[in-house]
């Protein structure tokens, strides 16, 4: 299977090249990042609402003063859907003044 050239499509080509099965339904988490905790807590408020099937873990992050929200999506990550899926995180993220840090399979 050949991707995009792009950081989503070289991701998913090393998990090909690491032995993930792609065609498999994974737990693939988002990365939101926030300068405070509570726009982290607002943006998992909002996800508890409005996107129940979302699992969320707020927690800080090795750099200081910046807080993690983990979006655990049940998928297969294939490239149109991990795009999809990103730019609807970011732009949920940036209403809480918050951004996308990339995404990532659970092993």
């Amino acid at each position: 299977m050949t991707f995009p050239n792009d950081d989503t499509g070289m991701v998913l080509a090393e998990m090909q090249e690491a032995g993930i099965d792609l065609s498999q339904v994974h737990e693939v988490v988002f990365f939101q990042l926030f300068e405070k905790e509570q726009q982290a807590q607002a943006m998992a408020a909002f996800l508890a609402e409005h996107k129940p099937q979302v699992k969320v873990n707020v927690h800080p992050d090795e750099i200081p003063n910046v807080w993690d929200l983990d979006c655990t999506v049940t998928m297969q990550p294939n490239y149109d859907d991990i795009v999809t899926k990103e730019t609807e995180f970011e732009q949920i993220a940036a209403k809480f003044d918050g951004y996308n840090d990339g995404w990532g399979i659970e092993a």
